[in-house]
C-alpha cells in the first residue's frame, strides 16, 4: 500500500549533560509498532522503496508539494519500480502532493545518477517560486537538485506532475546539502571541483535566472585550494544563509569528527576577491568554532536575537545569537563516539562558545542494541514563525523525531517525540561481528523538516518512507500556531 490515510485525535561544553524529564521509550518500534509522546502519524507513503535524505514542502498555487531526494539504491534494488511509468528507475526525486496530508499522493519521480547509496541518486532538493527569484517567470516554481556527485541541476516544477529540465551546472566530483536563497537567487552549492583537495567545498552561483546560472567563486577553508600544502581541513557538509537582512552564512563542516562551525560576512564573500588563495578565503570570516576530534558539524542552525527569559532583569545580555549544530552518526549500533546537539552562543560572533548539549538517552530505549545508527543526524531548517527560536526538531536515526523546546537554548528539553514502526521495505543494517554481518531491522529517521502549516515531515534512510506528522498537548502548546 503505498500512501495511509491516518486519522490521529561543544567544545566549551564537553561537560553539559542529558536533559532532565525526558520519558523512557517502551521499546515497541523495535518489535514493529511505533512509539510516541505528544506527537501523532497524519499520513504516511512508502516513497517506493526508496532510501530518503532531503524533505522540502512548499506552497504551489493554493497546493501543498513535497520534493524529497534520494539516496542511490541499495545492492538488493538498485533501480526500484515507478509504479507510474511501469518502469525500474535509478533513485532520484519524488515530489508528492500533501495538501490533504493524511493522504499523500505521489506524482512524480524523477530519476537520478546511477550508483549505490550516496554514490548515486539526487540527494539535496531546495524549491524557489519564480516570483521570489528577481529574474525567474513570475507564473513558474523552480527545483534546486543534485544529480548524484555528477552535478546540480535546476527543473521547472510549476506542474510537479510533469517536471522539465532547466539547466544543468557541471561535471563535477561531489555535492551534497546546498542553500538557496529565493530572495536573491544566490546558491551555495556544494561541489567537488576540480583541483580542490577536498571531496566538497562551495561553489557559489547566481540563479536568479534559472536558465542562465552565472558562477560567482569558489570557497572553502583556507587550506582546501587548489596549490595548498600542509594537513587538509575537513570537508564541508553544509551551509545555512540568512540573505542580505541578516548578512551571514554558517557553514558546517565535518560529519561525525573534526567539526567546525565557521560565520561568514555574505556581503564579503559574494563581493570580496574571488581567486582562491588562503588570504582571500579568509577575508569573509568573522568567527569559527572548532569542535573536539570526535565531533562533527553536519547542520549549523542559526537561532538569532533570542530573548532569554532568565536574564529578562539582567541589565546585558537580555537578547543573545545561538546556532544549533548537529552532527550526523555514521555506524551502526554505537561503534563511535556519539553525535548529538550542541549549542553555541555566539552573541559575539569571534568567540563563540558552546553552553548546552542534548541527546536522547541510550538507556531509555536500548538504542545501541536496536540496530542502524543512533545518534542525530539534522533538525529542520524552514524558519517559520510556528516554531522558530521555539521548537527544534532532530532526526534522530532509530530514535526517530525528537521535538526539544529551545527557548531557554541553554537547557533544550525534549517535549515530543515519535518513532517510526518498521514495515516489510526496511532494509536490515549490519555490523560485523567476529567476521560475520550480525543485520538487525531498524527505523532510520534520516532528515526532518517541518512546512509553513506546521506539519512535520520526516523521511527514512532504511527505505521505509515518509511519515507526516503533527504535535499535539504541551508540545503543541508550545509552539506558536495562528490563533
Amino acid at each position: 500500500m503505498n500512501a495511509l490515510r491516518v486519522v490521529a485525535t561543544l567544545a566549551a561544553c564537553l561537560g553539559c549533560g542529558l536533559s532532565n524529564g525526558q520519558n523512557a521509550a517502551s521499546g515497541n518500534a523495535a518489535a514493529g509498532r511505533p512509539e510516541a509522546r505528544d506527537m501523532v502519524l497524519v499520513g504516511y507513503h512508502d516513497l517506493q522503496a526508496r532510501s530518503a535524505y532531503q524533505p522540502v514542502v512548499r506552497e504551489q498555487n493554493g497546493r501543498w508539494i513535497a520534493y524529497i531526494g534520494h539516496h542511490g539504491g541499495t545492492e538488493k534494488v538498485a533501480k526500484p519500480l515507478n509504479p507510474l511509468t511501469g518502469k525500474t528507475e535509478f533513485n532520484g526525486t519524488s515530489i508528492l502532493d500533501v495538501t490533504d496530508p493524511s493522504a499523500p499522493r505521489y506524482l512524480a519521480h524523477i530519476p537520478g545518477e546511477e550508483g549505490l547509496g550516496e554514490s548515486g541518486g539526487a540527494q539535496m532538493v531546495r524549491v524557489c517560486a519564480g516570483r521570489e527569484l528577481p529574474k525567474g517567470d513570475p507564473d513558474k516554481f523552480y527545483l534546486l537538485r543534485t544529480f548524484g556527485n555528477a552535478a546540480h541541476e535546476i527543473w521547472d516544477v510549476t506542474d510537479p506532475a510533469k517536471p522539465v529540465i532547466v539547466s544543468r551546472i557541471g561535471p563535477l566530483k561531489g555535492t551534497h546539502k546546498n542553500w538557496w536563497e529565493c530572495d536573491t537567487g544566490i546558491a551555495y552549492l556544494v561541489s567537488g571541483a576540480e583541483g580542490w583537495r577536498v571531496r566538497r567545498m562551495t561553489q557559489i552561483y547566481d540563479l536568479s535566472d534559472p536558465a542562465h546560472p552565472r558562477f560567482i567563486r569558489n570557497f572553502g577553508l583556507p587550506g582546501q585550494q587548489p596549490g595548498a600544502t600542509g594537513d587538509v581541513p575537513v570537508e564541508l557538509h553544509g551551509p545555512i544563509s540568512t540573505g542580505p537582512a541578516g548578512n551571514r552564512v554558517y557553514f558546517g563542516y565535518g560529519t561525525n569528527k573534526d567539526g567546525v562551525m565557521q560565520i561568514v560576512d555574505r556581503q564579503k564573500l559574494l563581493t570580496g576577491p574571488p581567486e582562491p588563495t588562503a588570504a582571500n578565503l579568509q577575508y569573509p570570516e568573522v568567527g569559527r568554532l572548532t569542535m573536539p576530534p570526535n565531533v562533527g558539524a553536519h547542520t549549523a542552525f542559526p537561532l538569532l536575537k533570542m530573548n532569554v527569559d532568565e536574564f529578562a532583569r539582567d541589565k546585558d545580555g537580555k537578547t543573545r545569537d545561538f546556532v544549533a549544530i548537529v552532527d550526523e552518526s555514521l555506524a551502526n549500533e554505537c561503534t563511535e563516539a556519539r553525535q548529538m546537539l550542541w549549542i553555541a552562543d555566539i552573541t559575539q560572533e569571534a568567540r563563540p562558545m558552546g553552553v548546552a548539549s542534548w541527546t536522547v538517552p541510550e538507556r531509555s530505549g536500548n538504542f545501541c542494541a536496536r540496530g542502524g545508527r543512533f545518534g542525530t543526524h539534522s533538525s529542520n531548517e524552514n524558519m517559520t514563525p510556528i516554531y522558530y527560536k521555539r521548537i527544534l526538531f532532530l532526526a534522530h536515526f532509530n530514535a526517530g523525531v525528537r521535538a526539544l523546546d529551545i527557548r531557554d537554548p541553554y537547557h533544550p528539553r525534549e517535549i515530543a517525540y515519535y518513532i517510526p514502526e518498521v514495515t516489510a521495505n526496511t532494509e536490515p543494517r549490519c555490523v560485523k561481528v567476529d567476521g560475520t554481518d550480525r543485520c538487525k531491522v531498524a527505523i532510520q529517521t534520516n532528515n526532518v523538516e517541518v512546512d509553513d502549516r506546521g506539519y512535520i515531515y520526516a523521511v527514512d534512510r532504511a527505505n521505509t518512507g515518509l511519515h507526516i506528522l503533527s504535535l499535539t498537548g504541551e508540545a503543541r502548546a508550545l509552539a506558536n500556531f495562528p490563533r
